[in-house]
């Protein structure tokens, strides 16, 4: 069996390397012309460090980034609303980690780069797909030029091509990104460490203004500074939407954070301080029936693009690169592809509208609600730390890491 792989981001390489540890031969297409580090944070839950240990990287993830014991959910008034203890520390078997996600895509590069050697090309945009009875043909271009470079002919094709994939379009010409107007602002700080520097944070409302914060190195510059990620996330009556990954105007949403100056934290001053500040809508699309045409199928964001909330969406890729690759051992190309889409559509539809309805700062928003977006006294009066859990460990459940199960 032969397989082509449209992509080399994350899950790209890892589904490379689940083909690798099963002797399935791959060839990797990337469009960008190098692999490079890029990016600023992304949260590895539990699932997600699990599917890598599985992959043989597990050490190597093991050395980035910074273990979370716990993660916070504050008001915008600096208030504790809710606190639980994550990964290792809640009783999983596998970490939590925080970290750059630049340097996890080159560990998972590096370790397809030495299985695969030659077989990952770069500078290689897909711009069609089509089929016969018995292979599956994607037709590659240069992404600057546009000038044709060829043709990969292979049993199957799987677009691992992210959010705006190509052979998505190709069998959904109608199909666009979600904006439901929520813009976001991401960046990376270098500070003293917040509380015990190993905590996810969830501050304010998106109604309101809201912020996630963690740490994702550790003692940055030999003198204890961390690398602080943050992401301002606020609401918009508009359906104005900022840029994609380009540089950010502090301007634009700092005045919402003037005032977030709290015992344990400064956020104006986090903010400030930034070494690079990137804008990003918050985009999902809405989940299909179907990913699997023949020969060709979907995985990772070309799948389910979802919010990015919850630290979800790479667990999930990850997840579908190793039952995809589990099944293509176990039976014909085509059925194997029928039997991914069986066993993971649905799945990962769930998580894409919980992310959209009922995602993990709900319970930021329903204080706020209770409270009437003011100061509390006793949060007990307003609603009970056992209906906090509850909220939390749903959305684990339907996400995949409930401890559980």
């Amino acid at each position: 069996m032969k397989i082509t792989i449209i992509g080399g981001g994350i899950v790209g390489m890892a589904l490379a390397l689940q083909c690798h540890r099963r002797n399935i031969e791959c060839d990797v297409f990337e469009a960008a012309p190098e692999i490079r580090e890029l990016g600023v944070g992304i949260t590895l839950l539990p699932h997600a460090t699990r599917e890598l240990a599985l992959l043989g990287v597990g050490n190597k993830i093991e050395a980035l980034g910074i273990e979370n014991r716990e993660s916070r959910f504050y008001n915008r008034f600096g208030q504790l609303i809710y606190s639980e203890p994550r990964g290792r520390f809640a009783g999983y078997d596998s970490p939590e980690r925080g970290v750059h996600r630049g340097q996890l895509h080159m560990c998972l590069y590096e370790a397809a780069r030495e299985a695969l050697g030659d077989r990952i090309h770069t500078g290689m945009k897909c711009v069609t797909v089509d089929q016969t009875a018995d292979q599956a043909i994607a037709h590659f271009a240069d992404p600057d030029s546009g000038e044709p470079r060829g043709t990969a002919e292979a049993d199957l094709l799987i677009a691992c091509d992210g959010v705006n994939s190509t052979v998505r379009r190709h069998f959904y010409p109608d199909d666009e990104i979600v904006f439901t107007g929520i813009n976001t602002w991401r960046g990376t700080t270098r500070r003293k460490p917040i509380l015990d520097g190993q905590t996810y944070l969830r501050v304010g409302s998106i109604r309101t203004g809201k912020m996630v914060i963690y740490p994702i190195i550790d003692d940055i510059d030999g003198s204890g500074d961390q690398l602080i990620n943050w992401m301002a996330e606020i609401e918009t009556e508009n359906v104005s939407r900022n840029d994609w990954n380009q540089k950010g105007n502090i301007e634009d949403f700092l005045p919402i954070y003037k005032d977030w100056t709290f015992d344990w934290l400064n956020v104006r001053e986090l903010i400030e301080t930034a070494d690079q500040i990137l804008e990003y809508p918050m985009v999902d699309k809405d989940p299909v029936k179907q990913w699997t045409f023949g020969r060709i199928t979907f995985a990772g964001d070309a799948a389910h693009p979802m919010y990015p909330r919850g630290s979800n969406g790479s667990a999930q890729g990850l997840i579908d690169a190793r039952v995809l690759a589990d099944l293509l051992t176990s039976r014909p190309p085509v059925e194997a592809l029928k039997a991914y889409e069986d066993e993971r559509l649905e799945k990962t539809g769930k998580v894409v509208e919980t992310n959209r309805s009922h995602p993990p700062d709900f319970i930021n928003i329903r204080v706020e609600e209770l409270t009437g977006d003011q100061p509390f006294e006793n949060l007990d009066d307003y609603i009970s730390q056992a209906e906090l859990k509850e909220m939390s460990d749903r959305y684990k459940a339907i996400a995949g890491f409930s401890l559980k199960t």
